[in-house]
């Protein structure tokens, strides 16, 4: 190695350093190799879900890649959870707490092997931000590549996805489809390997992460079985080795502006809620300002312009096939909502990348025009008052219904919660709150995908409003809000409502209330205490390190 780089690994060069060096020859590494720089690949390759099952071949064309810039390329594994097998379960509560897992192992992994740069790859939804904070964390250049969309799977004609079957069992439930209905879509649904096909929280983040200059163009909208994902990966390897001689770091990518660019993106796609939780995260691991009251910002200022899944009816394959994200964005810059002059992991500027990017296909009718957007202002709306003081997250997208007033439903799991939908016990015009779901309270703050779907199947999805201090997933529609701050364990009003108190949902003027006083609410917390936290293994740590999910509900913010 000729060239004057800033290499970690070379502490490895002292004499002093052959007992190093002998565990390295181990792994295949020669003296050569010492003098390379030493750059990882780490991978969420795992057969628990069809999201990350093909990630490990994706993670050897990234090693090409590398080796073929003369660097030395090592791929490590960490673990991946699937959001959409452990919905309904106890299990969802392991999935927020997993993407702190994932960032912890990579992080430690790079900072003990003296990395001097690395890719990282993600599938599933947790993977995408527990990457991204890795990254926002380790002083070493990096470049993430997203495992890319599921191909939607087919029944009678019709497009399926996972969130279809949520779906199918409300509708079964109801009477609407027979036992054989229900078990074809299960059987349709996911053809193969890759991430959940709809503009739900993967796609979300994978896009946001594009457009935060963090990833190359494309990568978050090539599917997962294609060849331009074999070959955006591989070129993943090249571009990382080219910022580390450059000295690119990824706090030069990730400013203030690269975050606006990624929040601009994810309103107008449409996208899930988690990306308020896990933008809020990754920022607050690169040390970058950016808060809940940026959102609302955003929201304001840019429209909802794309027809995708859940509250559309195209997947991310269908954005692929009309130029995906980066005509999506060239769009965007070319109508003044970009920051065009940010650096990307190419090097180059946003802008430059996007220059000779084809514009949207003629004809299409996935993205509509600014001038007849889906919604003049972003889907994913913050409310606050006196339930949600330091706010919450509704996604209006599709709904028609602005304001809903109605009486309190109160269930402390989602379990007690779908069983009355199940039984009929839920009618229209409640309001059904599950609370104690937190991230504290949990522990582990789990979406509520299962009980949203169901309501959709039924019918109920705009006539029922769904209120937690959990989340949703990115495949959740209908009247629904989430991430209720503060939550139930940390002495947020939601904890004292009482079955039949009325509670207001406005979109247009974001509001979140309960019609009690202040006088009646303090009167109820003289008889209220909080629960004992969680004790025990990772969901107890959690418990006892989470912050609010107001500011991204991260482990280690430690002056909150």
């Amino acid at each position: 190695m000729t060239k004057d780089l800033r290499i970690k690994s070379h502490v490895f060069d002292d004499k002093k350093r052959a007992p190093n060096r002998a565990m390295l020859r181990a792994v295949g590494l020669t003296d050569e190799s010492f003098k390379q720089p030493m750059i990882g690949v780490a991978s969420t390759w795992s057969e628990v879900t069809p999201c990350n099952i093909h990630l490990h071949g994706l993670a050897e064309q990234v090693k090409k890649g590398i080796e073929a810039q003369q660097a030395t390329a090592l791929i490590f594994n960490t673990i991946t959870v699937s959001d959409g097998i452990s919905m309904g379960t106890d299990g969802m509560r392991f999935s927020l707490p997993s993407r702190d897992v994932i960032a912890d192992s990579i992080e430690t992994v790079i900072e003990a092997e003296n990395m001097d740069a690395y890719v990282a790859i993600g599938g599933c939804d947790k993977n995408i931000p527990g990457c991204m904070i890795s990254i926002s964390r380790t002083d070493v250049p990096a470049v993430f590549v997203y495992g890319g969309t599921i191909a939607p799977g087919y029944r009678n004609g019709e497009k399926l996805d996972i969130v279809s079957v949520f779906e199918g069992v409300g509708k079964h439930n109801n009477g609407d489809i027979s036992d054989e209905e229900l078990h074809g879509i299960e059987c349709a649904a996911c053809p193969g390997a890759g991430s959940c096909g709809g503009m739900y929280t993967a796609n979300t983040m994978a896009s946001a992460v594009e457009a935060m200059g963090m990833s190359l163009p494309g990568s978050s909208s090539n599917p997962a079985e294609s060849k331009d994902k074999y070959e955006d990966v591989k070129a993943a390897g090249e571009a990382v080795y080219h910022l580390l001689e450059k000295g690119i770091y990824p706090k030069d990518i990730m400013t203030k502006e690269a975050f606006e660019n990624a929040m601009t993106v994810v309103m107008a796609l449409g996208g899930s809620t988690n990306a308020v939780l896990h933008i809020l995260a990754i920022a607050h691991a690169v040390d970058v300002d950016i808060t809940i009251d940026d959102f609302d910002r955003m929201q304001k200022k840019v429209p909802h312009l794309a027809d995708l899944k859940p509250s559309g009816k195209y997947v991310m394959e269908d954005l692929y096939k009309i130029g995906g994200v980066p005509a999506v964005m060239k769009l965007l810059l070319k109508e003044g909502y970009l920051h065009g002059d940010c650096l990307t992991v190419t090097g180059q500027t946003l802008q430059e990348n996007l220059k000779d990017v084809p514009d949207l296909a003629e004809g299409q009718d996935i993205i509509r025009p600014f001038s007849d957007p889906y919604r003049a202002t972003g889907p994913l709306v913050i409310l606050k008052g006196n339930l949600a003081t330091r706010g919450a997250v509704a996604k209006v997208s599709g709904v028609k219904v602005k304001r809903h007033t109605g009486p309190a439903r109160v269930f402390e799991s989602e379990r007690e919660a779908t069983e009355a939908v199940m039984n009929n016990q839920i009618h229209s015009g409640d309001c059904l709150v599950i609370r104690g779901v937190g991230p504290k309270g949990g522990p582990g703050m789990p979406e509520m995908l299962s009980i949203s779907a169901i309501l959709v199947g039924k019918g109920l999805g705009e006539k029922v409003a769904l209120l937690t201090d959990g989340r949703f997933s990115g495949g959740t529609h209908g009247l629904v809000v989430g991430h209720i701050a503060p939550e139930a364990q940390d002495g947020g009003v939601i904890a004292v409502i009482k079955e039949g108190d009325e509670i207001t949902i406005d979109s247009d003027t974001q509001e979140i209330t309960v019609a009690l006083s202040d006088e009646a609410i303090k009167a109820r917390f003289e008889n209220w205490t909080a629960p004992p936290l969680y004790q025990k293994g990772v969901l107890g740590k959690y418990a006892h390190n989470v912050s609010c999910s107001s500011i991204g509900a991260v482990t280690d913010h430690f002056n909150d």
